[in-house]
Parts: C-alpha cells; structure tokens; sequence
C-alpha cells in the first residue's frame, strides 16, 4: 500500500460493533467485519529473551491501555493551513489518511469530501496514520517538530472514544505501520514485527536490510496472508507465505529496493529500484519474473506502485512528474506455472508501446525492446505524489505531499494523455471544496 512520508488478561469487546467512523450518507455501508472481533488487553506482557529494538525493560513491544495525554482536540478548520506529513490510501484505496502538525483527518475519495479531521490542542503532530479499512480503529505515529506521541510508539486509536486504547513500544522509531483485520505489522529501520490483532500477540520478527522508508506491503485477502519486506541483502526481497509457512527470497535487481506493491490476493508483487527506470512484476509463489515495463532512461525517484483491482494495469509515480500506466500481460489463473497472456487475450484491449527495432532485441540493447506506459498524466514537479486506482473504470487517483487530489481517466484502448476529472487541494478548508 502506498504510502508517502515528510520525514525520512481476558479479550475486551469491540467498544463499538455497530459504529462506522465515516458515517456519511454518500458512503457505502460499513462492513463490520472489518472491526477486529477483539481489542488489546489492558495489560502488559512480561519477557525475558534480550531484543535491541524492543522496549528498555521488556523485549518485545507491549500491549497497553493507555489514555490520550491530549485528550482534547479541535474538532474544526482552522484558519491557516496545516503542514503536512503524512498521506495514504487504506486497504481498499475507498479514503485516505493524513497526518499533520496539528493530528490527522480521514477523507472519502469518491465522491471526493473530507470526513473528518483531530486537531489536537497541544503538539499534534502525526507523522504516520493507517487505517484499517473504514472502521473506527487506526494506528497513529507521532512527527513533526512537536508530536503528539513518541516516535518510538505506535498508538491505536478509537475514533468512537476519541482515544488511543492501546500502544506498542519500540526502541527505535517506527517506520511504518500496516493493518489487516487480523494483524498489525510494525516496521522499523531494520526489524519487522508481525502482531496478532486481536491480542497484540507477537507472531513473527523478521529482520531487514537498513529500511528507512519502512517499506513493507501486506496482502489484504481473506485468504491469503502474504507480507513482502526488503531482504538482508541489497535489491533482495523477501516474501512470507504464512498459510505455507514459506519464505521465498527474490533477487528483484542490483540496487537497492526503492518501492513495492501487491496484488489483493499476495499473487503479484511489482519492484522497482533506486535507479526507477525500470519496474519488474513477480510470482510471489515460485520468484520467476513474468513482466518488465520501463518508466523511463533517465534515474527518478519512485514514490508509488500500484495494482488495479483485476491486475491488468500498474500505476507508477516518481520524481519526474509524470504518473505512468502499464499494460499487463498475466495468466492470473496459472501463476504457479508461470505463463503469460496469449496476445490475442480480448481482456487486454491495448499491449504496452515497445520500439520498432524490438525484433532485433538480440542484438541491440534491451532498451530499444522494452515495454512503455499506455498512458500518462504530467504533474507540477517539486512534490511528491502516490497513485491507486479508482473505483471508476479506467480511472487513477493521485495524491499529494503539496495537498493535491488528481481524479484522471485514461483510455484503455487509445492510451496517451489522461484526461484530467477532478481536482482539490485537500488542505483547504472544507467550505473551499
């Protein structure tokens, strides 16, 4: 899941089964069993194994119920805009989250409307927020220059109570955080620890490659666990299978992993490196490459990948200001074999762009053979933006760190330029939408 950052005892009951946090007429109905069935005990739990990364006294990050130390917070628009450090899309990429330097808000992206919003009254900066699906509970990160919370801690807030219930505390800043509704992964700069939901029981600890974007994607999938996170060596990738107990490891390219993204499913996973010229797509069963698309010749930053819904296009952003869509060519009811699309597949209306010397790709370099977007969009450069596709057919939604939202719909026939549907600033005030 895309995401873009500033900075480098017994079960309780669910405290609201019958509540959505986004309770907005346009809104689909909340499906509840998005909630986790159960919450962190209020308790901590005790250990003796030593672990650098877990807290000074106890090993492992602990459950905890905690009250805000800010419980008080403005709950509206405020007459300069905020800063911002945080955006993401949930699981369903139906909303998306912001963090800022006053707390976070919640926003709806189609039809496009701001939800809701947490100013806190004192500090309030939040550096990460990840939502779980349109349920009432998130997890919450302190940032900025003046957080609300520790860097170290990840918090969980009920939206309902308007309070964090629980926390888990590290000894190093948390990097990142990923929620399903029956895990909670938490990353840092060089450890990735798996909880389960309903307990904020430790399952699993992997250990990482230095990882300060914290990059890591979950599969979101009933079922289907898989989790994808840089491995222990550079342009390594590692990918746990967790209904298999099966760890692969994929030599994904020679520099370093800059982004990543997965299939619903955890059937597909796209990598693109530092260098961001080219993106390759992998069987996340057997590691066997089954497409290679090429952004571009010159080096960019990627900031985003992106599946659509049925695996037929990726999205890509990066640094040079131009959103890009591929055409994909996989047998998704044949990946363990690992066979590709026949060309004449009447699912994919239009092949990616290659040269007109592809036939000699033998003989000359690879460049002259490879396989470019069908569609692009230009974006104002100097900010940093993330791609997911929307629930429109054919459509994208890009967001960005300046407090953008792009609505763009591309032919997936003609390909070229998108058409441009839709624009906000998102930082402005509600009445400005």
């Amino acid at each position: 899941m895309a995401t873009l950052s500033a900075f480098s005892s017994p079960p309780w009951p669910n405290p609201n089964p019958n509540s959505n946090f986004l309770p907005h007429p346009e809104l689909d109905p909340i499906d509840h069993s998005q909630i986790p069935n159960n919450l962190p005990p209020p308790m901590l739990r005790d250990t003796t194994e030593d672990d650098d990364d877990g807290p000074p006294h106890n090993p492992y990050p602990q459950a905890a119920l905690t009250e805000n130390p800010n419980s008080n917070f403005l709950d509206r628009p405020s007459l300069s805009l905020p800063t911002l450090f945080h955006v993401s899309f949930n699981q369903d990429y139906g909303c998306f989250a912001t963090g800022t330097d006053r707390g976070f808000r919640i926003y709806n992206c189609d039809p496009f409307r701001e939800i809701f919003r947490r100013d806190f009254d004192h500090g309030g900066g939040i550096g990460t927020v990840e939502m779980l699906f349109r349920c009432n509970i998130l997890s919450l990160v302190g940032g900025g220059p003046d957080p609300q919370y520790p860097l170290n801690k990840v918090m969980i807030w009920d939206d309902h109570q308007s309070r964090c219930i629980g926390e888990l505390s590290f000894r190093s800043e948390v990097r990142g955080v990923r929620l399903r509704r029956d895990r909670i992964v938490v990353v840092l700069e060089q450890k990735i620890f798996v909880y389960n939901f309903s307990d904020l029981k430790l399952l699993h600890q992997i250990e990482t490659i230095t990882n300060p974007k914290g990059l890591c994607a979950v599969s979101q999938a009933s079922g289907s666990l898989v989790l994808v996170c840089p491995g222990l060596q550079k342009g390594q990738v590692r990918v746990e299978h967790y209904l298999s107990k099966r760890t692969k490891f994929i030599m994904a390219h020679d520099s370093r992993i800059a982004s990543f993204a997965l299939t619903q499913d955890g059937h597909l996973l796209a990598t693109s490196s530092t260098k961001g010229t080219l993106v390759r797509i992998f069987n996340t069963f057997d590691g066997s490459l089954l497409q290679e698309v090429r952004r571009g010749a010159d080096r960019a930053e990627i900031y985003s990948l992106a599946f659509s819904s049925g695996a037929q296009w990726l999205a890509v952003s990066s640094d040079k200001g131009t959103v890009h869509v591929f055409s994909l060519k996989i047998n998704l009811g044949n990946l363990r074999s690992d066979k590709s699309h026949d060309a004449s597949d009447p699912n994919h209306a239009v092949s990616s762009p290659a040269s007109s010397l592809s036939f000699m790709k033998g003989v000359l370099p690879k460049y002259f053979s490879s396989e470019w977007s069908v569609a692009q969009f230009r974006l104002p450069e100097g900010s940093q933006y993330i791609v997911a596709f929307g629930h429109q057919k054919n459509t994208v939604v890009i967001l960005g760190l300046d407090g953008s939202f792009y609505r763009c719909q591309f032919d997936p026939v003609s390909g070229g330029e998108m058409t441009q549907l839709e624009y906000h600033n998102f930082l402005k005030p509600e009445e400005a939408f």
